[in-house]
């Protein structure tokens, strides 16, 4: 009997890739100038599915998936809506509900955002007590709906850094509750721990419903996650 040559192998194993045939993440060349947390962002980025979504529909975030799939669960954007954007820079809210028809939305940032028309923009601190009524005046009447995916400068301290974050979507809800038309909706970013139990509990007497809500697009490793009220009860 003859030794038989070794068979070729008809598939090649694959390249670029972990043993499994995925892609490896991408690794950028240089850390040239940068910190490690730039670094890691920036890695994130490159590798992040959403984000390179965005980029191919033209959203100017991809926060912009998040609003779509809180909108998809509870309809709250619609034609003839009017809508406040609380921290809109850079506009993926905002190009959302323009997107899904809201022809009549105000805006506030204090980042400069290039225009998105027909929205309202306005960079001011939406802290400023003349903020609240600009907006107002831009929509024309009490809104249908207020979002906020505000977020705070952080400086580094933990502590501080979450009393801020907080304070921000306390300011949003008083406002929301101040201004809505009854039956309206409100919508915004948090962050998990005992202070939103406390800001949910606060809603809940001024909305018929309220959920807390985590998006896909939203990382899995963050502790970010979305309060979506609806059916607001109306001023007493």
């Amino acid at each position: 009997m003859t030794d038989e040559p070794p068979r070729k192998r008809m598939v090649k194993p694959p390249t670029g890739g972990t043993e499994a045939g995925r892609p490896k993440p991408a690794r950028l060349k240089t850390a040239w100038k940068r910190t490690p947390s730039q670094q890691a962002w920036l890695e994130r980025q490159i590798n992040d599915p959403f984000a390179a979504q965005a980029r191919a529909h033209g959203y100017r975030s991809r926060a912009a998936y998040k609003l779509t799939e809180i909108d998809d669960r509870f309809h709250l954007l619609r034609p003839g809506a009017r809508v406040v954007d609380l921290g809109l820079a850079p506009g993926g809210w905002t190009q959302v509900a323009l997107e899904r028809g809201v022809t009549n939305i105000a805006g506030v940032d204090l980042l400069p955002v290039d225009p998105l028309p027909p929205a309202h923009i306005l960079q001011m601190d939406f802290t400023d007590p003349v903020c609240g009524p600009q907006l107002i005046e831009l929509l024309g009447g009490a809104p249908d709906l207020v979002m906020s995916d505000m977020a705070p400068n952080t400086v580094g301290h933990r502590q501080t850094d979450h009393l801020r974050i907080v304070g921000l979507i306390e300011a949003a809800v008083d406002f929301a509750v101040q201004v809505l038309k009854p039956g309206g909706a409100f919508v915004a970013k948090a962050f998990q721990g005992g202070e939103t139990a406390s800001i949910i509990a606060q809603l809940k007497r001024h909305f018929a419903d309220v959920k807390n809500v985590k998006p896909k697009a939203s990382r899995a490793d963050s502790s970010e996650t979305y309060i979506v009220a609806i059916g607001f009860k109306g001023r007493s």
